[in-house]
Protein backbone atom coordinates (compact mmCIF):
# COMPACT_ATOMS: atom_id res chain seq x y z
CA UNK A 1 0.00 0.00 0.00
CA UNK A 2 1.47 3.35 -1.01
CA UNK A 3 2.27 5.73 1.82
CA UNK A 4 1.08 9.32 1.68
CA UNK A 5 2.78 12.35 3.15
CA UNK A 6 1.79 15.93 3.71
CA UNK A 7 3.36 19.01 5.24
CA UNK A 8 1.65 21.60 7.36
CA UNK A 9 1.84 25.16 6.08
CA UNK A 10 1.64 27.78 8.82
CA UNK A 11 0.56 31.23 7.70
CA UNK A 12 3.34 33.74 8.28
CA UNK A 13 3.25 37.52 8.49
CA UNK A 14 4.37 39.61 5.51
CA UNK A 15 8.04 40.20 4.79
CA UNK A 16 8.46 43.85 5.79
CA UNK A 17 10.81 46.24 3.97
CA UNK A 18 11.35 49.65 5.58
CA UNK A 19 12.45 52.37 3.18
CA UNK A 20 13.55 55.94 3.80
CA UNK A 21 15.98 58.62 2.66
CA UNK A 22 17.83 60.87 5.11
CA UNK A 23 20.30 63.72 5.07
CA UNK A 24 23.90 63.00 6.03
CA UNK A 25 23.03 64.00 9.62
CA UNK A 26 20.04 61.67 9.78
CA UNK A 27 17.02 63.89 9.09
CA UNK A 28 14.05 62.59 7.07
CA UNK A 29 12.88 66.08 6.11
CA UNK A 30 13.43 69.72 7.02
CA UNK A 31 11.14 71.78 9.27
CA UNK A 32 9.37 73.69 6.49
CA UNK A 33 5.84 73.07 5.26
CA UNK A 34 7.14 72.06 1.83
CA UNK A 35 8.23 68.51 1.16
CA UNK A 36 12.01 68.16 0.93
CA UNK A 37 13.12 65.96 -1.98
CA UNK A 38 16.17 64.05 -0.79
CA UNK A 39 16.34 61.63 -3.73
CA UNK A 40 17.34 62.16 -7.34
CA UNK A 41 15.94 60.45 -10.47
CA UNK A 42 18.01 57.27 -10.10
CA UNK A 43 16.94 56.75 -6.49
CA UNK A 44 13.31 57.45 -7.31
CA UNK A 45 13.56 54.77 -10.01
CA UNK A 46 15.08 52.39 -7.43
CA UNK A 47 12.11 52.99 -5.15
CA UNK A 48 9.75 52.46 -8.09
CA UNK A 49 11.36 49.06 -8.71
CA UNK A 50 11.08 48.26 -4.99
CA UNK A 51 7.38 49.16 -5.00
CA UNK A 52 6.79 46.96 -8.05
CA UNK A 53 8.00 43.94 -6.08
CA UNK A 54 5.63 44.51 -3.15
CA UNK A 55 2.00 43.62 -2.52
CA UNK A 56 1.23 46.69 -0.39
CA UNK A 57 2.71 50.04 0.62
CA UNK A 58 2.08 51.46 4.09
CA UNK A 59 2.43 55.06 5.23
CA UNK A 60 1.20 56.90 8.31
CA UNK A 61 -1.63 59.41 8.27
CA UNK A 62 0.79 62.27 8.92
CA UNK A 63 2.64 61.48 5.70
CA UNK A 64 -0.62 61.57 3.76
CA UNK A 65 -1.66 64.88 5.33
CA UNK A 66 1.65 66.57 4.59
CA UNK A 67 2.83 65.00 1.34
CA UNK A 68 -0.22 63.33 -0.25
CA UNK A 69 2.01 60.63 -1.82
CA UNK A 70 0.68 58.83 -4.90
CA UNK A 71 2.28 55.47 -3.94
CA UNK A 72 1.97 54.27 -7.54
CA UNK A 73 4.38 52.46 -9.85
CA UNK A 74 5.58 54.93 -12.47
CA UNK A 75 7.24 52.65 -15.02
CA UNK A 76 4.60 51.17 -17.37
CA UNK A 77 6.83 48.13 -18.01
CA UNK A 78 6.83 47.29 -14.32
CA UNK A 79 3.07 47.71 -14.15
CA UNK A 80 2.65 45.43 -17.17
CA UNK A 81 4.96 42.83 -15.61
CA UNK A 82 2.79 42.79 -12.47
CA UNK A 83 -0.37 42.32 -14.50
CA UNK A 84 1.30 39.48 -16.45
CA UNK A 85 1.95 37.74 -13.12
CA UNK A 86 -1.71 38.03 -12.20
CA UNK A 87 -1.18 40.93 -9.76
CA UNK A 88 -2.94 44.29 -9.59
CA UNK A 89 -1.27 47.05 -11.58
CA UNK A 90 -0.31 48.85 -8.35
CA UNK A 91 0.26 47.61 -4.80
CA UNK A 92 -2.43 47.98 -2.18
CA UNK A 93 -2.21 51.31 -0.31
CA UNK A 94 -2.41 51.10 3.48
CA UNK A 95 -2.46 53.76 6.19
CA UNK A 96 -2.73 54.03 9.98
CA UNK A 97 -4.57 56.81 11.78
CA UNK A 98 -5.21 57.37 15.47
CA UNK A 99 -7.67 60.27 15.08
CA UNK A 100 -9.53 59.16 11.98
CA UNK A 101 -9.97 62.67 10.51
CA UNK A 102 -8.32 61.79 7.25
CA UNK A 103 -9.39 62.79 3.76
CA UNK A 104 -8.07 60.24 1.31
CA UNK A 105 -7.75 61.31 -2.34
CA UNK A 106 -7.57 57.67 -3.52
CA UNK A 107 -8.48 54.19 -2.20
CA UNK A 108 -6.65 53.00 0.92
CA UNK A 109 -7.01 50.22 3.44
CA UNK A 110 -7.33 52.21 6.66
CA UNK A 111 -6.53 50.97 10.17
CA UNK A 112 -7.99 53.40 12.70
CA UNK A 113 -7.66 53.66 16.46
CA UNK A 114 -5.60 55.06 19.30
CA UNK A 115 -4.15 51.69 20.30
CA UNK A 116 -3.34 50.07 16.98
CA UNK A 117 -1.28 46.88 17.15
CA UNK A 118 1.25 46.56 14.33
CA UNK A 119 1.34 42.78 14.82
CA UNK A 120 -2.44 42.58 14.42
CA UNK A 121 -2.23 44.79 11.33
CA UNK A 122 0.40 42.52 9.79
CA UNK A 123 -1.80 39.51 10.46
CA UNK A 124 -4.74 41.29 8.85
CA UNK A 125 -2.65 42.15 5.78
CA UNK A 126 -1.47 38.55 5.57
CA UNK A 127 -5.12 37.49 5.39
CA UNK A 128 -5.45 39.90 2.45
CA UNK A 129 -2.70 37.93 0.66
CA UNK A 130 -0.03 40.57 1.34
CA UNK A 131 3.24 38.64 1.36
CA UNK A 132 5.64 41.58 0.96
CA UNK A 133 4.94 44.94 2.59
CA UNK A 134 6.83 48.17 1.90
CA UNK A 135 6.74 50.76 4.72
CA UNK A 136 7.65 54.25 3.47
CA UNK A 137 6.98 56.45 6.51
CA UNK A 138 6.71 58.61 8.32
CA UNK A 139 9.12 58.96 11.20
CA UNK A 140 6.78 57.56 13.84
CA UNK A 141 5.59 54.56 11.82
CA UNK A 142 9.11 53.60 10.75
CA UNK A 143 10.25 53.98 14.35
CA UNK A 144 7.48 51.72 15.63
CA UNK A 145 8.35 48.95 13.17
CA UNK A 146 12.02 49.19 14.16
CA UNK A 147 11.38 49.39 17.90
CA UNK A 148 9.04 46.38 17.81
CA UNK A 149 11.42 44.33 15.65
CA UNK A 150 8.84 43.91 12.90
CA UNK A 151 11.03 44.78 9.92
CA UNK A 152 13.00 42.34 7.78
CA UNK A 153 14.99 44.89 5.78
CA UNK A 154 15.87 48.56 6.06
CA UNK A 155 16.72 50.41 2.83
CA UNK A 156 18.42 53.61 3.93
CA UNK A 157 19.43 56.13 1.25
CA UNK A 158 21.76 58.84 2.56
CA UNK A 159 21.85 62.19 0.73
CA UNK A 160 25.07 64.28 0.58
CA UNK A 161 23.97 67.31 2.56
CA UNK A 162 23.11 68.41 6.11
CA UNK A 163 19.91 69.84 7.58
CA UNK A 164 21.12 70.59 11.12
CA UNK A 165 17.71 71.66 12.45
CA UNK A 166 16.50 70.04 15.70
CA UNK A 167 12.90 70.86 14.70
CA UNK A 168 13.13 68.60 11.66
CA UNK A 169 11.89 64.97 11.83
CA UNK A 170 14.18 62.01 12.41
CA UNK A 171 13.40 58.32 12.97
CA UNK A 172 11.20 58.25 16.06
CA UNK A 173 12.66 55.34 18.03
CA UNK A 174 11.03 54.80 21.42
CA UNK A 175 13.72 52.28 22.39
CA UNK A 176 16.66 50.41 20.90
CA UNK A 177 15.35 47.52 18.77
CA UNK A 178 15.78 44.28 20.76
CA UNK A 179 17.62 42.50 17.95
CA UNK A 180 20.44 45.06 18.26
CA UNK A 181 23.09 45.38 15.56
CA UNK A 182 21.81 45.16 11.98
CA UNK A 183 23.33 42.94 9.28
CA UNK A 184 24.66 44.80 6.24
CA UNK A 185 23.61 43.11 2.99
CA UNK A 186 24.48 45.77 0.40
CA UNK A 187 26.08 49.18 -0.05
CA UNK A 188 25.57 50.88 -3.40
CA UNK A 189 26.04 54.30 -4.96
CA UNK A 190 22.85 55.70 -6.55
CA UNK A 191 23.78 58.96 -8.27
CA UNK A 192 25.20 61.02 -5.42
CA UNK A 193 23.35 59.08 -2.70
CA UNK A 194 24.58 55.98 -0.90
CA UNK A 195 22.12 53.12 -0.39
CA UNK A 196 22.62 50.95 2.67
CA UNK A 197 20.56 47.75 2.74
CA UNK A 198 20.36 46.15 6.17
CA UNK A 199 18.77 42.87 7.24
CA UNK A 200 16.79 43.10 10.47
CA UNK A 201 14.97 40.88 12.92
CA UNK A 202 15.78 38.38 15.66
CA UNK A 203 18.26 35.56 15.46
CA UNK A 204 21.34 37.34 14.15
CA UNK A 205 22.96 36.97 10.72
CA UNK A 206 22.15 33.28 10.15
CA UNK A 207 18.41 33.73 10.53
CA UNK A 208 18.42 37.05 8.67
CA UNK A 209 20.28 35.72 5.62
CA UNK A 210 18.05 32.64 5.64
CA UNK A 211 14.89 34.78 5.76
CA UNK A 212 16.27 36.65 2.76
CA UNK A 213 16.83 33.37 0.91
CA UNK A 214 13.21 32.41 1.62
CA UNK A 215 12.05 35.79 0.34
CA UNK A 216 14.08 35.28 -2.84
CA UNK A 217 12.24 31.99 -3.41
CA UNK A 218 9.04 33.99 -3.98
CA UNK A 219 10.58 35.27 -7.23
CA UNK A 220 10.72 31.79 -8.76
CA UNK A 221 8.67 31.26 -11.92
CA UNK A 222 5.82 28.93 -10.90
CA UNK A 223 6.18 25.19 -11.45
CA UNK A 224 4.05 22.21 -10.46
CA UNK A 225 7.00 19.85 -10.85
CA UNK A 226 9.74 21.62 -8.86
CA UNK A 227 10.27 23.43 -5.59
CA UNK A 228 10.65 27.19 -5.34
CA UNK A 229 13.94 27.81 -3.54
CA UNK A 230 16.15 30.81 -2.80
CA UNK A 231 19.85 30.89 -1.96
CA UNK A 232 22.34 33.47 -0.67
CA UNK A 233 26.13 33.02 -0.55
CA UNK A 234 27.96 35.06 2.09
CA UNK A 235 31.72 35.38 2.56
CA UNK A 236 33.53 34.78 5.83
CA UNK A 237 33.57 38.53 6.56
CA UNK A 238 29.84 38.98 5.89
CA UNK A 239 29.95 40.21 2.28
CA UNK A 240 27.09 38.94 0.11
CA UNK A 241 28.80 37.26 -2.83
CA UNK A 242 25.81 36.04 -4.82
CA UNK A 243 22.13 35.20 -4.74
CA UNK A 244 19.94 32.89 -6.81
CA UNK A 245 16.51 31.36 -7.04
CA UNK A 246 15.05 28.36 -8.84
CA UNK A 247 14.51 28.78 -12.59
CA UNK A 248 16.08 32.26 -12.49
CA UNK A 249 18.13 31.77 -15.67
CA UNK A 250 17.07 28.41 -17.13
CA UNK A 251 14.00 26.22 -16.67
CA UNK A 252 15.88 23.46 -14.83
CA UNK A 253 17.92 25.73 -12.55
CA UNK A 254 18.18 25.14 -8.83
CA UNK A 255 18.80 28.13 -6.58
CA UNK A 256 22.22 27.06 -5.27
CA UNK A 257 23.34 26.22 -8.81
CA UNK A 258 22.41 29.70 -10.06
CA UNK A 259 24.16 31.49 -7.19
CA UNK A 260 27.35 29.47 -7.77
CA UNK A 261 27.21 29.95 -11.55
CA UNK A 262 27.17 33.73 -11.10
CA UNK A 263 30.40 33.60 -9.09
CA UNK A 264 32.47 31.12 -11.05
CA UNK A 265 35.73 29.97 -9.45
CA UNK A 266 35.90 32.49 -6.62
CA UNK A 267 38.51 31.71 -3.91
CA UNK A 268 36.25 33.30 -1.26
CA UNK A 269 33.89 30.33 -1.59
CA UNK A 270 36.30 28.18 0.44
CA UNK A 271 35.42 30.18 3.55
CA UNK A 272 31.82 31.06 2.66
CA UNK A 273 28.37 30.02 3.86
CA UNK A 274 25.48 29.22 1.55
CA UNK A 275 21.97 29.84 2.88
CA UNK A 276 19.16 27.90 1.18
CA UNK A 277 15.45 27.84 1.92
CA UNK A 278 15.41 24.09 1.11
CA UNK A 279 18.17 21.64 1.91
CA UNK A 280 20.43 21.33 -1.19
CA UNK A 281 19.40 18.41 -3.36
CA UNK A 282 21.30 15.15 -3.09
CA UNK A 283 19.50 13.68 -6.13
CA UNK A 284 17.81 15.24 -9.13
CA UNK A 285 16.13 14.04 -12.29
CA UNK A 286 16.67 17.06 -14.51
CA UNK A 287 20.49 17.29 -14.53
CA UNK A 288 23.41 14.99 -13.73
CA UNK A 289 25.08 17.22 -11.11
CA UNK A 290 23.27 17.77 -7.82
CA UNK A 291 23.45 20.91 -5.71
CA UNK A 292 25.33 18.92 -3.07
CA UNK A 293 27.98 18.08 -5.67
CA UNK A 294 28.17 21.72 -6.80
CA UNK A 295 28.68 22.87 -3.20
CA UNK A 296 31.35 20.28 -2.45
CA UNK A 297 33.18 21.03 -5.72
CA UNK A 298 33.18 24.75 -4.89
CA UNK A 299 34.72 24.02 -1.50
CA UNK A 300 32.00 25.76 0.52
CA UNK A 301 32.51 24.65 4.14
CA UNK A 302 29.13 25.61 5.62
CA UNK A 303 25.46 25.26 4.65
CA UNK A 304 22.46 26.71 6.51
CA UNK A 305 18.94 25.71 5.46
CA UNK A 306 15.34 26.02 6.65
CA UNK A 307 13.38 23.06 5.32
CA UNK A 308 14.17 19.38 4.84
CA UNK A 309 13.13 18.22 1.37
CA UNK A 310 9.98 16.06 1.51
CA UNK A 311 10.06 12.94 -0.72
CA UNK A 312 7.97 14.47 -3.48
CA UNK A 313 10.40 14.33 -6.42
CA UNK A 314 13.55 12.66 -5.05
CA UNK A 315 14.87 11.29 -1.78
CA UNK A 316 15.76 14.24 0.45
CA UNK A 317 19.13 13.14 1.81
CA UNK A 318 21.18 16.21 0.85
CA UNK A 319 22.03 17.13 4.45
CA UNK A 320 23.46 13.67 5.16
CA UNK A 321 25.55 13.77 1.97
CA UNK A 322 26.97 17.19 2.87
CA UNK A 323 27.80 16.11 6.41
CA UNK A 324 29.50 12.97 5.13
CA UNK A 325 31.71 15.18 2.95
CA UNK A 326 32.78 17.24 5.98
CA UNK A 327 30.51 20.24 5.37
CA UNK A 328 29.15 21.98 8.48
CA UNK A 329 25.36 21.73 8.08
CA UNK A 330 22.95 23.81 10.17
CA UNK A 331 19.17 23.44 10.03
CA UNK A 332 16.97 26.29 11.33
CA UNK A 333 13.57 24.61 11.71
CA UNK A 334 11.95 27.81 13.07
CA UNK A 335 11.94 29.10 9.47
CA UNK A 336 10.68 25.87 7.92
CA UNK A 337 7.05 27.01 7.80
CA UNK A 338 7.99 30.16 5.89
CA UNK A 339 9.91 28.12 3.29
CA UNK A 340 7.01 25.68 3.00
CA UNK A 341 4.46 28.43 2.50
CA UNK A 342 6.15 29.51 -0.73
CA UNK A 343 5.60 25.96 -2.03
CA UNK A 344 1.99 25.59 -0.92
CA UNK A 345 0.96 25.29 -4.59
CA UNK A 346 2.53 21.82 -4.68
CA UNK A 347 -0.14 20.62 -2.28
CA UNK A 348 -0.18 17.12 -0.86
CA UNK A 349 2.68 14.70 -1.37
CA UNK A 350 2.00 11.44 -3.22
Amino acid sequence: MARSYCWVVIETRPYVVLSCATSADGYLDDASQQRLILSGPADLDRVDELRAGCDAILVGAGTIRKDNPRLLIRDPRRRAARVARGLPEHPLRVTLTARGNLELPRPYVVYEGADLSLRAILQSLSERAVRRLLVEGGASVLGQFLTQDLGNELHLAVAPFFIADPRAPRLDLQAVPPSGRMTLAETRRVDDLVLHRYLLGPGGPDQRFLRWAIELSRQCPPSKTAFSVGAVIVSEDGVVLSTGFSREQEDQDHAEEVALRKLGADPRLRRATIYSSLVPCGARASRPVTCVQHIIAAGIPRVVYAWNEPPLFTAGDGAAQLAAAGVDVTEIPDLSAAAQSVNAHLGRLP
